[in-house]
């Protein structure tokens, strides 16, 4: 496969992750407290919101690719 087509067909593939899911939740633990024995750890939550634009404009770009490519061979 010719590499323009192989990129191409990587962006349609984050496009359309990108669409369907809007966002990643992660949680980290931060330690406020520690005397002695005896500590207080909080888990904190941190969200990635994707924009659907991006993800529509990849999916856009994924499929010029795949075709420049394909017209290229």
């Amino acid at each position: 496969m010719r590499p323009l087509a192989v990129i191409g067909l990587l962006l349609i593939i984050l496009g359309i992750v990108a669409l369907a899911v809007p966002g990643i939740t992660y949680f980290t633990t931060e330690r406020v407290a520690d005397v002695g024995f005896f500590h207080i750890e909080v888990s904190k939550p941190h969200t990635i919101v994707f924009n659907p634009i991006v993800g529509i404009v990849s999916l856009a770009a994924g499929m010029f690719l795949v075709l420049a490519g394909r017209r290229a061979a």
